[in-house]
Order: C-alpha cells, then structure tokens, then sequence
C-alpha cells in the first residue's frame, strides 16, 4: 500500500505537536520562561505550518486541477473543495498562528505559567487537535473508502487510524496534566473521574472506526510508547533552570511522568467491543469495564511508582521541577483526606465513563461512514 504523501505530512505534523509540547512542559520545568524562539516551541508551531500548507495545497490542487473522482470526495467551502480531514487541519493551522502572539505576550506579562491551561495554551491546544483531527478524517476516508471497494489496503490504513487515535490519546492526556499527569494523585477520586470522563470516548471510537484487529489496543500502545521514548530521551539532554527561585540544581532535561497504563484497559475495551452488539449495553459494558481495570490498574501500580525503588532511568520517577521545595510529598499520595475514592464517588466515575463511552459509540458509528 502507498500511503499519500499529504497523509504522512499531515500524521507527522500530528506527532510534532504533542512531542513539542511534552518537550516544552519539559523545558518550563526545567529552565524556566525563555526565549520565544525554543526547539520545543519550534516543533509545536511546525505542525501547524506542515499540516497547513500541505492541507492548503491539497485543497488548490483539488479545486482547479482535481480529477472527478478526487471532486467528488471532497468537501466544499466558500467555492474551495478538499477533504474533510484537510479543513479541520487548515482551521487548526490559523488557530496555532493566532496563539503565538498571543501565548509571547501572555508569558512577558505573567511570567512562567502556573497551569498548563492558560488561555494562549487553550488556543493552541484547539489548533493541534483540530491539526490531529484532520489527520485522523484524512485516513478514515481513505480506510472507509477501501473498505467499501473490498481492497486490502483497508487495513494497513486502521493501522494508520490507531495511530491518530493514540495521538489523541496523547493530546488528552497532556490537557489533563495536572489531574492524572503524577502517580501521586492517583489515590484521590479526581483522578478517576478525569479518566473515565476522558479516555472512554477515544479508545471506544477509535475501536469502532477502524478495521483493525485490536484498535483501542493499539491507540493506547501508541500513547504509551510516544511517552516512554520521550521519558528516557528527554533526560540525555544537558539543561539547567534560569530563572529564581531554584531549589533543585538540575542539570539535565526533567521528563515526564511515566505514562497512565491505558494499555491495560483498552485491551479490555476492545474484547467488549468483539462480544457485545447492543450499542447502549457495549456502552454500560466497556464504562463499566475501563474504569475497573484502570482502577485496579493505576492503584497499585502507582503505589510502586512513587517509590524510590522506581527512581532509575526506566521509570524515570522523582523528578520535580526546578521550583519545587523539597519535601515528604515526593513519595505520598496527593490529597487523600480532602478528596477520598468513596462509592459515590466511583459511582459518578461510572456514570462519567457510560457517558463518555456512549459518545464514543455514537462518534465511531459516524466515523465508521465518512468517505471525504
């Protein structure tokens, strides 16, 4: 199968964002504000001149020079036609240019962020996930259009798909840092609700969308394995923090955390997704099956990341930025007293994941048809 060249730009933007911003969280934990101009800020913005202009181009080329058959898989706005997928990624291109500005002033005003969502990064954050959307509905097109015509090909393309999807992952699980980014937190009711409220949706979207054998399965490798490289790379590089007040001396890149262990879950979502048919019952089934293996699985293996026996290169746990007072809270669980796991709580957790479940089903039902 070759794959178009505007898919693989328009992937290989996707993953430029969310390995830009990962290095630029990495980057304010480590050095601090600094120039506008970082690699880290460079990699982000990229996307969005890549998928951009590669989209653009697809859509001029389509338009006055497009074949039938290419016009007539196409989209059309304000005269222009093109992909579907090739829109959502020229909207997200505009709204990462119209962040930079606005996230440099942000900074020069506030200084470094105290939360990951500020309102430059909120911006921004659309614009890379309209950017991940896009390459996501360009591959759903392609697999959906050959699997209608009965090629083979339909499949390598879920592969492609599973892969966007764990993009998606990703991206969620980045807006989500300051909920379930630290093993620390994973004793408090939050955490979990955030999860269920989150994850469901994509893994059981993606599950329904895409041929693959072991779709959700597959997302959730791709979501991990991004992560992991970038834990055990990120700390080769040397760096030091710039900004008062340092009460860690760092010498190398800090990382981040070590990845939720969705690949536990998602490979029961995808069991689910074999065996029950009746959508509102899969949607009862895959809720009720994500959060108690994510629970289970997150509990525990949580209890042992935030020891020190996990405090080595492979796990890459115990590393703080470059701000942070020392302290007893490195190797405890977060808010426990305040925010305690309690029945009701697992029980609104639940209801979080049927709801998100469900969307996911309603969602994949309608990308399962899109062929523009």
């Amino acid at each position: 199968m070759k794959i178009p060249w505007y898919v693989s730009a328009v992937l290989v933007a996707a993953t430029s964002a969310v390995v830009g911003v990962i290095w630029d969280i990495s980057w304010h934990r480590t050095i601090g504000r600094d120039t506008f101009w970082t690699p880290a800020h460079l990699a982000i913005y990229a996307s969005g001149i890549v998928a951009g202009l590669t989209c653009g181009w697809l859509v001029l080329k389509t338009t006055f020079a497009g074949s039938e058959a290419e016009r007539a898989a196409t989209v059309r706005f304000w005269g222009f036609r093109g992909p579907l997928g090739a829109w959502c990624c020229i909207w997200g291109a505009f709204a990462m240019i119209v962040s930079a500005p606005f996230d440099n002033w942000w900074h020069n005003a506030y200084g470094l962020d105290v939360k990951v969502l500020s309102p430059p990064h909120v911006i921004l954050a659309l614009g890379f996930t309209g950017i991940e959307l896009g390459a996501v509905l360009l591959v759903l097109a392609l697999q959906n259009r050959a699997k209608v015509a009965g090629e083979p090909a339909s499949h390598s393309y879920g592969l492609l798909l599973a892969y966007g999807f764990g993009i998606l992952i990703l991206n969620k699980a980045i807006m989500g840092f300051e909920q379930i980014g630290f093993s620390n937190a994973a004793h408090n009711a939050l955490y979990y609700m955030v999860a269920a409220a989150v994850f469901p949706i994509l893994l059981v979207a993606g599950a329904r969308a895409s041929t693959l054998r072991w779709p959700a399965t597959t997302a959730a490798a791709v979501y991990m394995g991004i992560t992991l490289i970038l834990l055990w790379v990120l700390p080769l590089f040397p760096a030091e923090p710039k900004l008062a007040p340092v009460y860690r001396p760092l010498s190398h890149m800090v990382p981040p955390p070590f990845p939720l262990l969705l690949i536990v879950p998602a490979f029961v979502v995808d069991l689910l997704m074999r065996r029950v048919r009746r959508d509102w019952v899969l949607a009862a089934a895959t809720a009720l099956g994500f959060l108690a293996v994510f629970f289970v699985t997150q509990w525990f293996a949580t209890v042992f990341l935030i020891s020190p026996a996990s405090e080595n290169f492979l796990f890459g746990a115990n590393r703080w930025n470059y701000n942070s007072l020392p302290g007893d809270f490195e190797h405890q669980f977060w808010r426990i007293a305040a925010d305690p796991v309690t029945p009701l709580k697992l029980g609104i957790a639940a209801l979080l994941a049927f709801a998100s479940a469900r969307a996911g089903l309603w969602l994949g039902n309608g990308l399962a048809r899109v062929q523009r």
